[in-house]
C-alpha cells in the first residue's frame, strides 16, 4: 500500500504504507458479502491477496474438476490491485457468474474503499486528538508560568497598595495636624490681639503710675528734708508743704492711682481668662480622655472666637441639662470650632447663631443654626469630602468638616445638615450619652 499524505490546516497525517487488505478490512464487513453469494448459488467463494495466500474464505472448493465454472476479478487498494476475489460455482449451475462475480468484486472494492476512509478518518482523528493534547499541555504550561508571574505581580501589587495606603494615611494624619495647627494658629492670631488691648492700657497705666510714684518720692524727699530745716530754723514748713504738694498735684493724682490700679488689675484679670479659655480649649494639659460638660466646652469655644465674632452678630444660647460625657476635650472642641467658624466666616454682616443643647433618649444633641447664604444642593453630599472646599483658593484647606465627621463618628455619633440656600444652614450633632467602648481618635 502507498504512502498517503495530506495536509489539511496545518496538520499532517500519514497512512503507512506496509498495510494490506487484512489490516483494513474487517471480518464482519467481508463475510456477509461472501455468504450471500453462496446464498446466490456460488459453491465457494475465496479472497486472496497480491501471493495468492486466502484471506476469506466461504463455501467448499470443488478441487480438480475440471467442469467446475471459476470467475477471478482483481480487488484494488488506492488503485492498484491488492488481491483477487475468486467465486466459484457448480457444475451444470444455472447461475449467471460472471454477473455475480462483477457484483462480489464492486461491493468488495467499496467495502475496501470505505475502510481505508473509516482508517484514514481514524488516523487523523487521532492524530489531531494527540497534537491538540500536545498543544494543550504545552498552552497549560504556559499557562501555569503566566499565573505564576501574574501571581508574583499581584503580591508585588498588593504589597504595593498596602504601602502607599500607609503613605495616604500618613499623608492624611499630616494635613489633619497641620489643619488643627492651622486653627491653633488662628486661635493664637485672635487671642494675641485680645491680649495686645488689656495689655496695652495695663503697661500705660503703669508707666503713668511710675511717674506718680516718682513724684510721690520727690514729695517724700522735699517732706524729708523741710522737716529736717525746720528742726534747725524753728518753723515754716506747713506753708511750703503745701504749695509743694499743689505744684505736684498730688491731690489728682491720690484721686488717679486708685483707679489706675483698679484698671490695671481688671486688664490683668481679662488677660488670666484669655489664657484660661485658651488653655481650656485646646487642653493642652489634658492628654487622655475625661468627663466633660459639653455647655462648658461651647462657652469656651465661643470665648476664644470672640476676635473672629462681628460686632453687630447675635449669638443665641439654649444650654439644657447635660450629663457628662466621656471623651478626649481637645477633640470635641475641634468640633464646635469648625463649625461656628463656617458660621461666622458664611456671614459677615447681620449674623444670628443659635446653638442648643439637649439630652433626649440617651443622646446629647447640639444643633448649630445660622441665617448665611446657605449650601448649594449640587454640593451638600461633598461638604464632609476631604480637600472639598468652595472657599477661595489659599483660603481653607477643605479638612475642617473632614476632622469633624472623623471625630464625631469615632465617638459612635453622626452629623445632619439641613440648609436652604438663601436662609441658613442648621448642624445637628448626635453623640451617645454613655460609651461602652474606648474610642481612640486622632
Amino acid at each position: 500500500m502507498k504512502e498517503g499524505r495530506e495536509t489539511t490546516g496545518g496538520i499532517e497525517y500519514v497512512v503507512g504504507a506496509e498495510k494490506g487488505i487484512r489490516e483494513i478490512v474487517r471480518d464482519e464487513d467481508v463475510m456477509p458479502l461472501l455468504e450471500s453469494a453462496l446464498s446466490a448459488g456460488a459453491s465457494r467463494v475465496e479472497v486472496t491477496d497480491s501471493r495468492g495466500g486466502t484471506l476469506w474464505a466461504c463455501g467448499a472448493s470443488s478441487g480438480n474438476n475440471d467442469s467446475a465454472t471459476v470467475e477471478r476479478r482483481p480487488v484494488f487498494l488506492e488503485g492498484e490491485p491488492a488481491g483477487s476475489l475468486v467465486v466459484e460455482a457448480s457444475p451444470g449451475s444455472q447461475l449467471r457468474l460472471n454477473d455475480l462475480a462483477g457484483l462480489l468484486c464492486a461491493a468488495l472494492n467499496k467495502i475496501i474503499t470505505n475502510s481505508l476512509k473509516r482508517m484514514l478518518t481514524t488516523e487523523i482523528h487521532t492524530s489531531v486528538v494527540n497534537r491538540t493534547y500536545e498543544e494543550l499541555l504545552e498552552t497549560n504550561k504556559r499557562l501555569r508560568a503566566s499565573e505564576s508571574r501574574y501571581r508574583e505581580l499581584a503580591e508585588n501589587l498588593d504589597r504595593k497598595v498596602q504601602e502607599r495606603t500607609e503613605e495616604l494615611k500618613r499623608m492624611h494624619t499630616r494635613l489633619i495636624q497641620q489643619e488643627k495647627a492651622a486653627s491653633i494658629g488662628l486661635l493664637a492670631a485672635g487671642v494675641a490681639h485680645e491680649i495686645n488691648n488689656p495689655i496695652g492700657f495695663i503697661s500705660s497705666n503703669l508707666n503713668t503710675l511710675k511717674r506718680y510714684i516718682s513724684r510721690f518720692t520727690e514729695m517724700m524727699d522735699f517732706y524729708r528734708a523741710a522737716i529736717e530745716e525746720a528742726d534747725k530754723a524753728g518753723g515754716g514748713i506747713t506753708e511750703a508743704a503745701c504749695r509743694k504738694w499743689s505744684d505736684l498735684k498730688l491731690d489728682f493724682i491720690v484721686r488717679d492711682v486708685e483707679e489706675l490700679i483698679s484698671q490695671s488689675l481688671d486688664g490683668a484679670e481679662r488677660v488670666r481668662k484669655i489664657v484660661s479659655d485658651l488653655k481650656g480649649f485646646s487642653h493642652v494639659d489634658d492628654s487622655k480622655e475625661d468627663i466633660v460638660d459639653l455647655n462648658t466646652e461651647i462657652e469656651r469655644t465661643f470665648n476664644v472666637l470672640v476676635h473672629e465674632i462681628p460686632e453687630d452678630a447675635e449669638i443665641v444660647k439654649e444650654f439644657g441639662s447635660l450629663p457628662g460625657f466621656l471623651c478626649n476635650p481637645a477633640m470635641i472642641c475641634q468640633v464646635f470650632l469648625n463649625i461656628i467658624l463656617n458660621s461666622l466666616q458664611a456671614r459677615r454682616q447681620g449674623l444670628k447663631l443659635h446653638v442648643s443643647t439637649k439630652h433626649v433618649d440617651g443622646n446629647i444633641t447640639v444643633a448649630f443654626s445660622d441665617n448665611g447664604p446657605g449650601i448649594p444642593e449640587e454640593v451638600r453630599n461633598r461638604i464632609f469630602e476631604p480637600f472639598f472646599t468652595t472657599k477661595d483658593v489659599g483660603a481653607g484647606t477643605g479638612l475642617g468638616l473632614t476632622v469633624t465627621l472623623d471625630i464625631v463618628t469615632a465617638y459612635g455619633g453622626d452629623i445632619e445638615v439641613t440648609s436652604c440656600p438663601g436662609k441658613g444652614t442648621t448642624f445637628v450633632i448626635r453623640l451617645p450619652a454613655e460609651r461602652r467602648e474606648h474610642v481612640k481618635v486622632r
